[in-house]
């Protein structure tokens, strides 16, 4: 494949990005329609991206350019199923895991459907036994709570969604989330909790996740202090890819994971137990309808109408030829609190790359940094940047319309400050409008405006409008990827920061902190001393 910025597409961008360009709200003035064009409703979700400094040449140069990079062949690869994580030699499926139980995925030759049919009947039989009351702890009795003990995509896609739909969630039992190696997390959320009626969700796909075992094996002694040993096993349920070690761990139960699943993509799968048991299987089944309605969208979409395929576009837009290296999200529900660390895994883990898929440095960015907060929170802390900091940071703004709160005027009052902030960051305030009303110090009040931004609304805070929206954004990593020509599948620098903790730790057990390099050695011999 040719390097991206060898394409004729791109060097036309570098030259719309250089030339003259009006400013956002000029744009709408010359083009009434802009708001209609720009804008497409699929899956619950509306998309708005008129307030993107963009006009019909730039989106016709992108969409070349996503032509030229050959998008169309690269989304059948990915789902047919060809090894395009080629470090890793495996096909990326996890849309498997959200179609249709009778369908045949990616085809029929390598028809991995039975697997997953069988996995979710097993997932869906342990979650209505917990649900029911019907399985019993070690002591007999039925399980009151649920501790989900995983980090990374084992922790955060549950966490994220169970807190988004709590309205969803009727307590039949009460779930929990520990990802952190920080013991205190484990700690704080097993205080008021009874051992005899508690059960462990070990999430670990090679079942070797250090913080992860670290926590389980605290959550074992925790039980074992309080149940007979012949029912321990009872207290903890495996998900893993490797049954026989979560087996010699003492699990009672095992199911299924896959190695053709990343762990960011996984919150479909068995990884979504803690979820299911949370908000019962019909609502997880509809997580998994709306991601499924953009999977369809996204692989037979034309591009330009291709929701996906606009914002990765308008991502690579920003960062190429805009030199802007960062992105916000500001989700207006407090239930959607996780939303912005669960995309920064997203976006950063699957992204965050120097080299290409032919091994060779790349020479333009990838993946800016994400960061974000609830929108309300934002707005008292670091909005001001985003208003009136030199730095233009594009914003996407994600609005559920809809929100089953017990005081339904609120969200009046979210409805109305998120659309002032999209407002206020394209139109800002100019220093003749300040002083026409009067306001002193004009110029320190000023509102540059021009800022860009995407507008997601979702008709409600479902779970298949939020299946919809957590597809949408897998889908437009994935673009970016191939624009990008790299490998969005894995994620060798976490590993390389593993393997090094692992012999830290040996030589803080040790006490041995010479084999470092200076800084390092300098700071064990001080935490060595405080041990």
């Amino acid at each position: 494949m040719p390097r991206p910025d060898s394409l004729p597409a791109w060097r036309e961008l570098q030259v719309l990005a250089a030339g003259p360009a009006p400013r956002i709200s000029e744009s709408f003035a010359t083009d009434p329609a802009r708001a209609q064009r720009y804008s497409a409703q699929v899956a619950g979700l509306f998309v708005d991206y008129s307030k993107q400094p963009v006009d019909d040449s730039i989106l016709q140069a992108l969409t070349g350019l996503a032509e030229q990079a050959e998008l169309p062949a690269w989304i059948e690869r990915l789902f047919t199923g060809e090894h395009i994580n080629h470090t890793e030699d495996r096909p990326v499926l996890h849309m498997a895991l959200r179609q249709e139980h009778s369908a045949v995925f990616p085809s029929e030759e390598f028809n991995v459907m039975p697997a997953v049919r069988q996995g979710y009947a097993r997932m869906a039989e342990f979650c209505e036994s917990v649900r029911s009351g019907h399985w019993q702890c070690g002591t007999g009795q039925t399980v009151t709570d649920v501790v989900n003990l995983g980090i990374g995509g084992s922790d955060l896609g549950p966490r994220m969604l169970a807190t988004a739909l709590t309205p969803y969630c009727d307590g039949r039992p009460r779930v929990h989330f520990v990802g952190n190696g920080d013991g205190s997390e484990l700690h704080e959320t097993l205080r008021g909790l009874d051992p005899e009626t508690t059960l462990f969700l070990v999430v670990s796909k090679s079942f070797t996740t250090t913080e992860t075992l670290a926590n389980a094996e605290l959550a074992r002694e925790w039980i074992k202090a309080a149940v007979p040993a012949e029912g321990v096993s009872q207290h903890f349920v495996a998900i893993s890819a490797r049954s026989q070690r979560a087996e010699a761990f003492g699990a009672g139960l095992v199911l299924p994971f896959w190695d053709w699943v990343g762990g960011r993509f996984s919150v479909w799968s068995t990884v979504g137990t803690a979820l299911a048991i949370a908000i019962g299987l019909p609502a997880f089944e509809a997580l998994l309808e709306g991601a499924r309605a953009m999977d369809a969208h996204f692989r037979h979409a034309p591009l330009q109408q291709n929701l996906p395929v606009v914002m990765g576009l308008l991502g690579i837009w920003h960062t190429n030829f805009l030199r802007v290296n960062q992105h916000v999200v500001l989700p207006y529900s407090n239930y959607l609190l996780w939303l912005p660390g669960y995309l920064q895994q997203l976006e950063m883990e699957s992204n965050g790359k120097s080299v290409d898929r032919d091994g060779k440095p790349v020479s333009y960015a990838t993946a800016p940094a994400l960061w974000g907060e609830v929108g309300t929170n934002a707005q008292h802390a670091f909005m001001q940047r985003l208003h009136q900091g030199p730095q233009i940071v594009p914003v996407d703004f994600i609005l559920p319309l809809k929100v089953n709160q017990p005081y339904p005027s609120q969200q009046d009052a979210l409805v109305a400050n998120c659309l002032a902030q999209a407002q206020a960051l394209m139109e800002g305030r100019s220093a003749d409008s300040l002083q026409a009303d009067g306001a002193s110090l004009a110029e320190h009040r000023v509102l540059p405006g021009n800022r860009p931004s995407t507008m997601i609304l979702l008709d409600d805070l479902s779970p298949y409008c939020l299946g919809a929206l957590l597809a949408l954004y897998e889908h437009k990593v994935f673009v970016q990827s191939v624009i990008w020509y790299i490998n969005a599948f894995d994620q060798w620098g976490v590993e390389e920061g593993k393997r090094l903790a692992r012999r830290l730790l040996q030589d803080i057990e040790a006490g041995n902190p010479d084999e470092h390099d200076p800084s390092t050695r300098m700071l064990l011999q001080r935490y060595l001393r405080q041990r």
